[in-house]
């Protein structure tokens, strides 16, 4: 794998030249787009195809939200990493239901922030510590019997659609584990949980990791 190509989005000019600065100086990452709104950011992702985009939530005009729905549609998506200043449980569900893959604070170190591009530039999640206990919280705190009943159905009928070992694979993903770790537990190879990935992907109509964790997790509810 070449270099991890890397799209900025965030409203701040301060904020960008700081991640640019911080991105810039590693020497598998590269900087090769910015923008500073959720339209911008379609349009510079669509011209420049990178690896990874970080995506600020709360712009002008179009919000990240929206936009990385709109990124993630595109032909071979590049994965979304969220970078803002919000965590609250909408920010955080609402993010990794639109199809982030990863979800950190601007407060982060940067260190942090360069091995969270790292990962999911894999394929593989990277979860704040708070955008996880959110994460838990969400899928076991309480809610409407009427909605957490539909939302266990709903998740259950595609969950259905699963092979065993598909299904093996997702519970495994939901507890937090990587691909090796998968492979090691399901004595299988990282290139067959990778198929399974792929495999499962697609029959639940969901654009990542995050989102079978989502599922495994709301069926459980």
């Amino acid at each position: 794998m070449g270099n991890v190509r890397v799209v900025l989005v965030d409203d701040e000019h301060l904020v960008r030249m700081a991640l640019r600065l911080i991105v810039d100086g590693e020497p598998d990452l590269v900087v090769v787009g910015e923008a500073a709104d959720g339209d911008a950011a379609v349009k510079v992702v669509g011209q420049q195809r990178p690896d990874v985009v970080l995506m600020d939530v709360r712009m002008p005009g179009r919000d990240g939200l929206s936009a990385t729905e709109e990124i993630l549609r595109l032909p071979e998506p590049p994965s979304v990493l969220v970078l803002t200043t919000f965590d609250s449980d909408e920010m955080v569900l609402g993010a990794l239901r639109v199809g982030a893959l990863g979800f950190l604070l601007k407060d982060t170190p940067p260190p942090r922030i360069l091995a969270a591009i790292r990962t999911v530039a894999t394929g593989e999640p990277a979860l704040s510590p708070a955008a996880t206990s959110r994460l838990i919280a969400a899928a076991t705190g309480p809610h409407s019997s009427d909605a957490r009943r539909e939302s266990r159905e709903t998740a259950r009928g595609l969950l259905a659609t699963l092979t065993d070992r598909e299904r093996e694979t997702a519970n495994a993903i939901a507890e937090g584990l990587s691909n090796t770790d998968v492979a090691r537990r399901l004595d299988i190879t990282v290139a067959t949980v990778k198929a399974h990935t792929s495999s499962m992907l697609a029959k639940l109509g969901v654009e990542n990791r995050v989102q079978i964790a989502l599922l495994v997790r709301d069926a459980e509810g």
